[in-house]
């Protein structure tokens, strides 16, 4: 197939997106504006015929006083990417943001490498001698998935360490998801283990009630949200983010965000955002409070958004970023461990890619992060 790619417009971009059964809701045009630090760009893709098969939103991120930049396509670009000319497909993109004056660009490829389904997951958990994920063996091995990095290495492109827990990349390269297609809500209800069973009874008797908030509800979030930032110990972003987030996601399409919170005898003591891109639904960020745990408002809040991503027509809820530890002494096991009680799937990405474009520039930014 015969490629050209140059800039299009937001209305194309978004056009694109729409015409597929999902995307990441990082690769809409409208994260663009969330991330409204970098300066961006819509790439599209056409075959010979002038139709558009591909897109991409391109974030770029200046270097202090030089003009030359970092080219982030996070989750992205939305191409074929089992294409058997990929290269075909990344080269004029190559060029085209060298041209714009990038040094590197860093891209996540939406592929799916390998799946756990949750009673592997438990039988490694249940196994002294394994410590990650990755020494259990998967329970479904994409093959195609193996060649496209293959085609990437040939390429050029580099792969920088994980970490050691799947957190090395910018975006997780471990997710959790609990597949929808195909199933009935009570077959989804039924996949929980029993300890997510009771705990949504238990909510249930204790009178947790889960409601969906607007904008006006985000400071009300913010708060919870901040509790949870100092009890986790980690930097909270701040309202005017989430503000950010709500006007343009949900200016583009009024059901790209939600807002839910769980209420005890009327207080709020859990929330979370949810975000909605075709068939595929993320829970996005959580929020909860250091009393009434007890009363389980957190896996009620989850089956509530559940159940409406299942309303809407979702393929897959996704519950984002798992590490790759099954060690129960690891601070990220309780994270798996929450998870794999949906019954869902663990899966793993190919991670993201980083092509230099200017050597020495991409090592500096390279030991620059190194040292954060």
């Amino acid at each position: 197939m015969s490629l050209t790619l140059r800039t299009i417009s937001r209305e194309q971009h978004l056009a694109y997106v729409q015409s597929l059964p999902s995307a990441s809701h990082m690769q809409v045009p409208a994260w663009a504006e969330v991330k409204n630090e970098w300066r961006s760009e819509s790439l599209g893709w056409f075959d010979r015929d002038g139709q558009l098969v591909g897109a991409g939103l391109v974030l770029y991120r200046q270097l202090p006083k030089v003009k030359r930049y970092l080219a982030y396509l996070p989750e992205g670009p939305v191409i074929n990417w089992y294409a058997t000319n990929l290269e075909d497909w990344l080269r004029p993109m190559l060029a085209h943001l060298k041209q714009a004056g990038a040094f590197s660009v860093k891209m996540g490829p939406p592929v799916v490498i390998r799946r756990w389904d949750a009673p592997a997951i438990k039988k490694g958990i249940q196994d002294p001698d394994v410590k990650r994920l990755r020494d259990v063996e998967a329970t479904h091995i994409e093959p195609r998935a193996f060649e496209v990095a293959d085609r990437l290495r040939r390429m050029g492109w580099q792969q920088g360490e994980d970490g050691g827990a799947g957190f090395g990349d910018v975006q997780p390269r471990y997710v959790f998801q609990v597949p929808l297609e195909g199933r009935t809500l009570e077959e989804v209800h039924k996949g929980f283990n029993q300890l997510w069973r009771r705990n949504i009874k238990k909510a249930d008797k204790a009178g947790v009630e889960v409601v969906q908030g607007g904008y006006d509800d985000l400071a009300e979030w913010q708060r919870l949200y901040e509790v949870t930032a100092e009890r986790d110990r980690f930097r909270p972003r701040p309202l005017a983010y989430f503000q950010r987030m709500w006007k343009v996601l949900n200016g583009e399409d009024p059901n790209r965000m939600r807002l839910y919170f769980a209420t005890h005898e009327g207080e709020v003591v859990a929330a979370a955002t949810m975000l909605v891109v075709g068939g595929h639904v993320w829970y996005s960020y959580g929020a909860s409070a250091n009393h009434k745990r007890e009363v389980r408002p957190s896996n009620a809040m989850q089956w509530r958004m559940l159940q409406d991503a299942y309303a809407l027509g979702a393929s897959v809820y996704d519950l984002r970023g798992i590490g790759d530890v099954l060690d129960e002494s690891d601070h990220l096991f309780g994270l798996v461990q929450f998870k794999v009680g949906t019954g869902g799937q663990a899966a793993e990405y190919l991670g993201e890619w980083d092509f230099p474009l200017n050597k020495l520039l991409h090592k500096a930014l390279d030991i620059y992060m190194s040292r954060r």
